[in-house]
């Protein structure tokens, strides 16, 4: 069963003792691709389903598997659940305990599971080969959750706006596909973002309106310092970048947003130029991203932005000075940086 059927069919007197959401079957052991938006909607609706809000410090435990021993997790599960008739575990990032170690600890757990406890485990990619996914298969516990296809996305988005209380013209919903995307994440934006932009006075979302409340004056800012990195313009870049901070977004945000740039780029990079997914606004505008680094040098642009991240969240270190760093090691020419320099 599908998340998105899970979703709609979820039974809370009768849950199974684990899920593992995940990306679906594919020919490749990691060429699946994977939703996060319903991943994290389908586990939210486990946890709310099965745990009253005033338990939840009782018998609810979420962990980020990176951070977390595989044992700690175990012990939690066998924990009787104190006051509720069940406890929920939720683990993120779960493939960090694909490895032999981490499923020696594991295993014997997923292959006689707690009763009383539901233990969600969530994994952003997973290798069919390996103990943890064939475990779960075996034991029933596998939830696909492959990202949507086309016409998937677009009753998404028609739900998505009559939720609040409006309609969407068929081009509209084309248009806003090929300015987001097929993520959902960048596709629930653009539905907020359009949906504010029209107002409460407007009950049906046209074409235009589309456009031009994806056009707004950051994003347009956003695209300025694509090209600037591309280009390797290392003045603009930098005067782009102050424009952005002067008119309000966080150097969190401004990270979050390059991120999301080079992370498109790394997708043109490694998809067919006629798979459907290039058809995009986004993917289209990042091709020079593209031209610039190349898959292999994307990934050292990944481990700056993971550097960067940590560095906002850990030190004292100024922010600005941070992204600015970040920007100027990004603009430069391909060949003159490398990721921890």
């Amino acid at each position: 069963m599908t998340a998105q059927a899970l979703l709609q069919s979820f039974d809370p007197s009768a849950p199974k003792p684990v899920y593992l959401i995940c990306p679906g079957k594919a020919p490749r052991a990691r060429d699946s691709s994977f939703e996060p938006l319903i991943a994290d909607q389908l586990a939210k609706h486990i946890v709310d389903a099965l745990i009253e809000p005033s338990l939840r410090d009782l018998a609810y435990n979420a962990y980020y598997a990176d951070d977390t021993d595989p044992g700690e997790v175990v012990s939690v599960a066998n924990t009787l659940p104190f006051l509720t008739e069940r406890r929920v575990i939720l683990v993120r990032g779960v493939e960090s305990y694909e490895s032999e170690t981490a499923m020696a600890r594991l295993l014997p757990y997923l292959s006689d599971p707690c009763e009383s406890s539901v233990l969600i485990l969530v994994a952003n990619q997973i290798d069919q080969r390996r103990k943890l996914f064939k475990t779960c298969e075996k034991q029933g516990f596998v939830v696909p959750c492959p990202q949507l296809s086309d016409s998937d996305v677009r009753l998404w988005i028609n739900n998505a706006v009559k939720e609040r209380g409006k309609v969407i013209d068929p081009d509209a919903v084309t248009e806003l596909i090929e300015r987001s995307g097929l993520h959902l994440s960048d596709v629930s934006n653009a539905v907020q973002v359009v949906s504010g932009f029209v107002g409460p006075e407007t009950d049906r979302i046209e074409q235009p309106h589309v456009v031009a409340a994806c056009a707004d004056v950051a994003e347009d800012q956003i695209w300025s310092l694509t090209d600037a990195i591309a280009s390797s313009d290392v003045k603009k870049a930098l005067f782009v970048l102050r424009e952005l901070i002067a008119i309000g977004k966080s150097e969190f945000e401004i990270l979050g947003s390059i991120n999301w740039l080079l992370k498109t780029a790394y997708d043109v990079a490694v998809t067919p130029p006629d798979h459907p997914r290039m058809k995009g606004f986004a993917q289209r505008k990042c091709v020079p991203l593209v031209k610039k680094f190349g898959p292999s040098k994307l990934g050292d642009a990944f481990t700056l932005i993971t550097e960067t991240d940590f560095m906002l969240r850990s030190t004292g270190t100024d922010k600005l000075l941070m992204i600015e760093l970040l920007v100027v090691k990004l603009a430069t020419p391909r060949a003159t940086w490398r990721a921890s320099a």
